[in-house]
């Protein structure tokens, strides 16, 4: 299983990358240590906003290209209005992913 995942940074500003194991990545991201990514060390991580499953990396990786290329304003409908991902209907199948419950996923 492959994750899709948006993080908000303190200057506001969103951060989305896949992994295969959300919490080890937050943990990761959060801490900055040598694993986190370039964009997190430099744009300090504030919350998980979002988090999308999928069945293979080839699918995640598509998801992440799509949202990347989103606007603030997409993403942040999104993230705080949920909208779901037919927004990008006409780019990926978006039946293949599945809004992941982030107080599920943490917290069972």
């Amino acid at each position: 299983m492959y994750y899709t995942y948006m993080l908000r940074c303190t200057d506001n500003t969103i951060y989305t990358g896949i992994t295969t194991d959300v919490k080890r990545r937050m943990t990761e991201h959060f801490t900055q240590n040598e694993k986190c990514a370039k964009y997190t060390k430099r744009h300090k991580p504030k919350k998980l906003e979002a988090v999308w499953s999928s069945q293979n990396r080839k699918e995640a990786s598509k998801l992440e290209y799509y949202l990347k290329h989103l606007n603030k304003h997409e993403k942040e409908d999104l993230i705080k209005n949920n909208i779901n991902l037919n927004i990008l209907a006409d780019k990926i199948d978006v039946n293949e992913y599945r809004k992941i419950g982030i107080r599920r996923m943490f917290y069972g």
